[in-house]
Parts: structure tokens; sequence; C-alpha cells
């Protein structure tokens, strides 16, 4: 592990990985095995994950043994580390923007990511969505799994304080959205939304943590948090901040289709 205080400046979801967490999307384990089963990836498929983080996504793609895996990261560090946990012979990372991937048109069946969406500005968001769109075969399908404001009616005011809360305490410029404003973003790209699951914001709770990492890992974790108390003041803030906005947080998975 790198000095308490270089990691200390890192976002969050970075910082869990380091201290020993392997779930780190808002759902959990059970919203992400729900994404990938209704993706119905098959032996045929060509799949492109956008932001595979530490691989733990990809790998359940994977043991579905696609015709090839494609994972698209802009950081190289993670890149590389997603490639090493992702072990499957037809299984490739490459640096590129999820906006931009260079790959060619229609070269995928199965697009998908996790927690990404939400980190970006909303013409970002649609930029990455157009660009899952112009990768897809038709009838192809798009999956996402995001951070969800609720209810659809949440005021504006609601919005700003947790999006600031968020931004101080995660350090990442996150924008949730409300399920109808998901939907109408993957809508306005041309994509029709064909299945839709939601599951309670519970990423730092006691309970979640042993349901996602099994108790080894969850052990690990918090003996890394006890290791190193700066870090553990940084989960605190993440904890508090999810807590404070628990009625308003949801986490939200999407399966969308490109027509035929």
């Amino acid at each position: 592990m790198k000095t308490e205080s270089s990691l200390n400046q890192k976002q969050g979801h970075w910082i869990l990985a380091k201290l020993g967490k392997k779930v780190l999307r808002p759902g959990g384990r059970l919203l992400t095995e729900w994404l990938v089963r209704n993706l119905e990836i098959t032996s045929k498929d060509n799949v492109v994950e956008f932001a595979p983080g530490l691989g733990f996504t990809g790998s359940i793609a994977c043991s579905y043994k696609p015709f090839s895996y494609t994972g698209v990261d802009m950081n190289k560090e993670a890149a590389v580390l997603a490639k090493k946990n992702i072990r499957y012979d037809k299984a490739r990372v490459i640096i590129a923007d999820a906006a931009d991937t260079q790959l060619p048109d229609g070269f995928a069946d199965k697009v998908y990511g996790e927690a990404m969406l939400t980190m970006q500005p909303i013409e970002h968001k649609r930029a990455i969505i157009s660009e899952a769109y112009r990768l897809l075969k038709p009838g192809g399908y798009y999956a996402i799994h995001e951070l969800g404001l609720q209810p659809d009616e949440v005021s504006e005011e609601v919005k700003n304080g947790l999006f600031k809360d968020l931004s101080s305490n995660i350090r990442v410029h996150a924008r949730p959205m409300t399920a109808k404003e998901w939907k109408t973003l993957l809508e306005e790209q041309g994509f029709k939304v064909i299945k839709e699951q939601h599951s309670p914001m519970l990423l730092l709770e006691g309970s979640r943590i042993l349901e996602d990492e099994g108790f080894f890992r969850t052990l690990k974790f918090l003996f890394n948090l006890l290791r190193y108390p700066d870090l553990r003041k940084r989960v605190q803030k993440m904890k508090q901040s999810f807590r404070k906005h628990q009625q308003n947080l949801d986490a939200i998975a999407l399966i969308a289709q490109k027509p035929l």
C-alpha cells in the first residue's frame, strides 16, 4: 500500500479499493449480478465495458465466455489493474475515453458501465451514451448501474445540497439523477429501456459490506481502517454523507436496447 498521505487525496472509490474493498458499485454485488445476468451474454457476443475499475464485473461477464471482452479506461494504472484481475484469454483493456473509444461502428453486442456516468457532467453523459449506441449492433443491449435520486419530484434545493456533500466528501463531482431522468437520457440517444431494477444505497453499511465482500475480506477492510486513521476519517465522512441523504439516494440499473 502506498503512503497514507498520498492516498488520502484520491477519489473515494479508490480509497475504498486501496483499503481492500472489492465491490465499489452503489447497488452492491447483487445489483451488479442482476445487470450482467440481464445482459444475456452468450459465446457469440462481443462485450464492451466502460471504466472496468478493479475488473470485478468484467470477471463476472467473462464467466459467460463471450466471443470477446474489451474494457475501456482512460486511466492507464486502472486499466493494468483491471486486465490483471480479469483472467480470460479473450479479454483486453484499452486506454481510451468512453465517449470516443475508437472502436468500429457496430462492433459490440453488449455494452455496459457502472458508477461512471454519475461522475460526468450532463453533456459528457450524453456523449458516452451516444458512443454506446454507435458501438452496438442493432438489437444490442446497453446496461448501466448508477447512483439514483428519489423521488422523481425531488427538489432542486435537495439535489444541490446532496451534490455539494458528495463532491466534498467523495472528491468526485457526482451528479446522480432520478429514474425518470436516467431513462429520458437513454431514450434521447435512441435507446429503448426494457428493464429496470433498484437497490438501497448502502455501500458502506456493515450488512452490505459483509454481503458484498464475504467474512474474510470484510475483516481485511476493517483491519485496514484501523491501521490508517486518516483514511478511516475519509471513509467515515463518506458514510455520513450517504446516511444524511439516504432517503434521497438509491442505486439504479437499467437495461436498454438499440432498435433493430
